[in-house]
């Protein structure tokens, strides 16, 4: 049997094939997601992987069903994998927002969950990491945000060469709509036209704008001007101040297709123009009052960022490092009468926190010493008496002799 289309398998390495997920590839994208995050005051959150439909028909309509892994369960509720996490998060601010201090700086690395066509970067399932700020207006908490977008980027070697990020502000769209007469009703429908933009035939972007009362000559000459706002002038301002001004530039094509968006909002992309945006997000001070029925008002802010384009971009960029497995110790069992007492080694070992291997069943030597060299490890080590270790150093093939309950202590040193 195979795999449902648009879903990955990951293996350790090394992969079965080029064209594999790698595990070990996975767990260090994760492992700077969380190192970062953390290192900029965010805490760990998760939620359930399945929510009410209601959950997402409430912000976004109930168009967004087609898109989404929705069914009825053995309860007769309407459910729906998730398709992103800032809903759930907003359900869970408001749930227990009189639990914490404001302003909450919380991170997760979800998996995701959509129904749509696969296109190149983009399958029905991904690993998303989530960074949001809940319970402050100011600009210094959007300049906050992008500023960890920037550094998590870093952190996998990227730079200034390789991506950019592009500001712009919803609240600067919605005065042009408006001022353009344009209708409430269509607003919807006036920001996915300026999402797809780069993405679609001008001719069709400009006859459905037609429809809503614009041109497309306006709307370029709009994208054109790039002028800052004051709340963009001030995120801009405070990320300058932190040596980061190369990073980020205001580009008026990015408006986020979401709905909930409310002010700054913005886009990573790589310079090199081969691969889909690679994170994007903004602000949504609304949803939090919208998904707790008006019982709670706390202004919002986050950004998501995938590891399915990341991940293809690092490779691009030849910035995967070494991967797969490293074993501190390979236990060389040479002489069966001595399996018990080399069973006592391993585990004295790996309670001392070293990544310990050895053979299972009775095996030549030769072979052993293979197995420890396919597995990376460190140093072998072999039992010459109940009493007594023989350890060498695969890499430099320095040798010494230990006594046996001080081998932990001497690998470690």
């Amino acid at each position: 049997m195979k795999g449902l289309p648009g879903f990955r398998d990951f293996y350790p390495e090394p992969i079965p094939t080029a064209d594999s997920w790698s595990m070990d590839l996975r767990r260090y994208i994760f492992d700077t997601w969380r190192g970062t995050a953390e290192r900029y005051g965010f805490r760990e959150y998760d939620g359930p992987p399945i929510e009410e439909l209601g959950l997402y028909t409430k912000k976004s309509g109930d168009e967004i069903v087609g898109q989404l892994y929705n069914f009825t369960d053995k309860g007769d509720r309407d459910i729906s994998l998730r398709p992103e996490m800032t809903p759930t998060l907003a359900r869970m601010a408001a749930s227990h927002t009189r639990n914490y201090k404001k302003p909450i700086k919380w991170f997760s690395i979800p998996q995701l969950f959509r129904y749509e066509r696969q296109q190149k970067g983009r399958l029905r399932e991904h690993f998303q990491l989530n960074a949001d700020i809940i319970g402050e207006e100011n600009q210094a908490a959007d300049a906050e945000l992008i500023t960890l977008l920037i550094d998590t980027l870093r952190d996998l070697k990227l730079t200034s060469d390789d991506f950019v990020v592009r500001l712009s502000s919803r609240r600067a769209w919605q005065d042009f709509f408006e001022n353009g007469d344009g209708q409430e009703k269509d607003a919807y429908d006036f920001y996915q036209i300026i999402d797809k933009l780069d993405r679609e035939d001008p001719a069709v972007s400009g006859e459905k704008l037609a429809k809503l009362g614009f041109s497309i000559d306006q709307i370029n000459d709009f994208i054109g001007s790039g002028q800052a706002t004051d709340e963009l002038a001030a995120i801009i301002g405070n990320i300058e101040a932190r040596g980061l001004g190369n990073f980020i530039k205001i580009d008026y094509r990015i408006i986020r297709g979401l709905a909930y968006y409310t002010g700054p909002v913005y886009e990573a992309f790589d310079k090199r123009g081969k691969f889909r945006a690679i994170a994007g997000g903004g602000r949504y001070d609304h949803l939090v009052k919208l998904v707790s029925g008006g019982r709670t008002d706390l202004p919002a802010l986050g950004f998501g960022m995938g590891d399915v384009v990341l991940a293809e971009l690092l490779k691009e960029r030849g910035l995967v490092p070494a991967l797969g497995q490293a074993l501190d110790a390979f236990v060389q069992i040479a002489d069966e009468s001595l399996r018990d007492a080399s069973l006592g080694l391993v585990q004295q070992l790996r309670q001392a926190g070293l990544a310990t291997e050895y053979p299972l069943l009775k095996a030549k030597q030769e072979k052993q010493f293979k197995r420890a060299l396919e597995l990376k490890a460190k140093w072998l080590v072999t039992l010459d008496n109940a009493n007594q270790a023989h350890v060498k150093n695969l890499g430099t093939r320095k040798e010494l002799t230990v006594p046996l309950i001080d081998v932990a202590s001497a690998l470690q040193d």
